[in-house]
């Protein structure tokens, strides 16, 4: 009988809140999250942009020391010593959205590849861990690569380059924030290629944190969507995407090029961490609950006042919705 690994990365009851200006209430950018990651999985982050999804990627990360809960990591909570974060850092790597952003324009590629590499006092062969990690990161032969500046790669190049960054370390988790998002639609796939062919080939697990479900499709195992702080929808990648169950969720999915029937235009302002609704933090948006739909399922008084139970951060298909929760799931 073969057992299903713990998680290598854990989210329990994580809350970041951020002080607010000029007597204005805290702004809650993490709201209670329980989120996992195993090893060897990629699960996908998805939401609109203010959700909170980089503040908790940050957090996972040890960059944002959350106001409640704990972070785990095979295991264990992360311990903030500087020693102790420096130690989890070569496990856990941070890949982010602008290569132009993150990489210094007067560092060769060597160099910006070998920085990890002398931050942690590595004492095997540099020369031979860099060329390594561009190979790995699809840049052959490295050689050609080493004395190279950021402004003379493509888009495309530089995002590897920061993926071999943090590859040289040998880290068992990559966090990538909007790892494509910058790119031309002809280098997307190869970086998305690229994130699973490391994946099989390494067992990297992956956080692909995005606002895009369809790269969610193309790359993930498991989905969480988030909305204003906290998960709302989370399950196997194909069940999510072709049975959502949450309106935001379906909301989301609307847009997408190949999605059947009409977009959804979700009604109200985007969302406000510093000002939280009663009730289901999604009332104000909802069509379902705008429409009467809700209403007619005689969950409508509970949407504005009970808020959904928190989702477990575990494998399954959940939703925190009252009304999804009186439906059969198609």
């Amino acid at each position: 009988m073969t057992t299903t690994p713990g998680p290598l990365l854990g989210a329990e009851d994580l809350h970041v809140t951020f002080p607010g200006r000029r007597g204005a209430p805290v702004a809650r950018a993490v709201d209670g999250v329980e989120l996992d990651v195993r090893p060897g999985e990629i699960v996908a982050l998805v939401g609109e942009s203010g959700c909170g999804k980089t503040t908790l990627a940050r957090s996972l990360l040890g960059l944002v020391r959350p106001t409640r809960g704990r972070v785990l990591f095979d295991g264990e909570p992360l311990d903030y010593s500087s020693k102790a974060l420096r130690a989890y850092r070569r496990r856990a790597q941070l890949v982010l959205q602008d290569p132009s952003g993150s990489l210094n324009p007067r560092h060769t590629v060597y160099d910006a590849v070998a920085e990890g590499l002398r931050i942690h006092g590595y004492a095997g062969d540099e020369r031979a861990a860099v060329a390594g990690a561009l190979s790995r990161a699809g840049l052959r032969p490295p050689e050609r690569f080493f004395l190279r500046y950021p402004h003379e790669l493509s888009g495309g190049q530089r995002q590897r380059v920061v993926i071999a960054g943090a590859l040289v370390l040998e880290p068992e988790l990559l966090v990538a924030d909007e790892p494509v998002a910058s790119l031309d639609a002809s280098v997307r796939g190869e970086i998305l290629a690229l994130l699973l062919r490391l994946r099989t080939e390494l067992g990297l697990a992956c956080l692909v944190v995005t606002h895009d479900l369809g790269l969610a499709w193309n790359i993930a195992d498991r989905v969480a969507v988030m909305y204003l702080g906290r998960i709302v929808e989370t399950g196997p990648v194909e069940e999510i995407l072709t049975s959502p169950r949450h309106p935001y969720t379906r909301a989301l999915l609307s847009v997408l090029p190949d999605a059947p029937g009409e977009p959804v235009v979700l009604a109200g302002e985007p969302p406000d961490p510093s000002r939280i609704p009663s009730g289901c933090r999604f009332r104000l948006r909802c069509p379902v609950l705008a429409s009467g739909v809700a209403e007619d399922a005689g969950v409508a008084d509970r949407c504005r006042t009970d808020d959904p139970a928190r989702l477990d951060g575990g494998t399954a298909a959940q939703v925190a919705c009252h009304w999804a929760g009186t439906r059969v799931p198609s």
